[in-house]
């Protein structure tokens, strides 16, 4: 999993470089420690979105 330090919330991995927050917002990997959010545009920084992390 994956926090948003932007929202304090969790983000489940659905594949390498997409997620989804516990509001059903889905969440794209902008980079190591940045996400952007589909449904607002609006750009968080996270934890980290570790390519060897399972699913």
């Amino acid at each position: 999993m994956i926090f948003d330090y932007n929202n304090g919330d969790f983000i489940q991995k659905l594949s390498d470089d997409t997620g989804m927050n516990r509001e059903g917002e889905l969440i794209t990997r902008s980079g190591d420690n940045m996400a952007i959010n589909l449904n607002t545009g609006e750009l968080h920084a996270v934890s980290g979105w570790d390519d060897k992390e399972d699913n």
